[in-house]
């Protein structure tokens, strides 16, 4: 009588002889009766990860749509006679009517209205972003008694919404004599931004490194030198972003002008302009002309952000990333 021999591929004690005996006549390894079943796991995960982007990428498109249907229907309209606006405001134009935004420039003064915001706006954004990244440096980097009061009246700042503030607000301004100027204007659409933009750079200057500050220090670079040739470059995203905020504020501000800048029509803002046409518009039915005007006056903030979008994001996210 013969006995088996082991394999001569296989010796005894090998993990390949031991996987064999185990599988053999099985069909496949053994799994235990309450081992999870990890496949199906991944089978569910899948789905319900399929599920989530579906909904995502959902809401993601209303969200566009929500965003840019406005916009795109006010150009349309601006393309189209009052008749038709009327008729059927949701067509397309059959004719280009351009002469609705050579109407809204001229005729409305819309021209003059976007010189008049960009000389305002541009002023007060400088003026917020200089001293507003001062004041956040100075309470972010150096403790001094009282550092925590003038950041929190600096936050309490926000608080308060500007209407409550519309009537001492105009008597202060014409006890110094600057009402309907542009300066006296400017330096309201600062004071009234700089609470945001103290409470907002001070945490980005919190993340940026101090080891540098420290260096220019040994080697002698003064407080200010330190400030606006070390720390203020690397401050540039946070600087954008905030820039971009307080432009699309100010841009946009309606109250404020309305109470400290009324006198003189030809130094109104665009805002106030386009209040103006859609006052007349409802004698005159220049419904298209009205369009023009919202398109103009948008124009420049898709600009501005379309140029730094990318600087926006990385502003916003600079601070998570340190």
């Amino acid at each position: 009588m013969t006995t088996a021999e082991p394999s001569p591929s296989l010796r005894p004690g090998d993990p390949e002889e031991t996987a064999a005996a185990l599988t053999k006549g099985t069909g496949g390894p053994r799994r235990p009766a309450n081992a999870p079943d990890k496949d199906a796991g991944r089978s569910g995960g899948g789905t319900e990860g399929r599920t989530l982007n579906a909904f995502s990428h959902a809401f993601l498109v209303l969200w566009a749509v929500m965003a840019a249907g406005p916009l795109l229907w006010a150009v349309m309209n601006s393309l189209k006679s009052s008749g038709a606006i009327l008729e059927d405001p949701w067509s397309l134009p059959t004719r280009l009517n351009w002469e609705n935004w050579s109407f809204a420039w001229n005729e409305a003064n819309i021209g003059q209205y976007t010189i008049n915001s960009v000389i305002v706006v541009g002023g007060s954004v400088v003026g917020t972003m200089l001293l507003g990244s001062m004041v956040a440096y100075v309470l972010a980097r150096y403790d001094f008694p009282g550092n925590r009061l003038v950041y929190f009246l600096f936050v309490g700042g926000m608080a308060f919404p500007i209407i409550v503030a519309l009537v001492p607000l105009f008597f202060v301004m014409k006890n110094f004599a600057l009402l309907d100027t542009y300066h006296g204007l400017i330096l309201v659409y600062i004071a009234y931004s700089l609470p945001f933009t103290v409470f907002f750079m001070s945490a980005f200057f919190r993340t940026l490194p101090s080891s540098i500050a420290e260096a220019a220090e040994i080697d002698g670079a003064s407080h200010s030198r330190i400030f606006f040739q070390v720390m203020l470059p690397m401050a540039k995203p946070g600087l954008i972003s905030v820039g971009i905020f307080n432009f699309l504020g100010q841009w946009n501000q309606y109250l404020i002008p309305q109470v400290v800048h009324v006198g003189d029509a030809d130094k109104y803002v665009l805002t106030q302009g386009l209040a103006n046409l859609a006052a007349q518009t409802g004698y005159r039915g220049n419904w298209g002309g009205l369009f023009a005007g919202l398109t103009l006056a948008v124009l420049p903030i898709l600009v501005v952000y379309v140029v730094f979008q990318r600087q926006v994001q990385a502003g916003l996210t600079a601070g998570a990333l340190k």
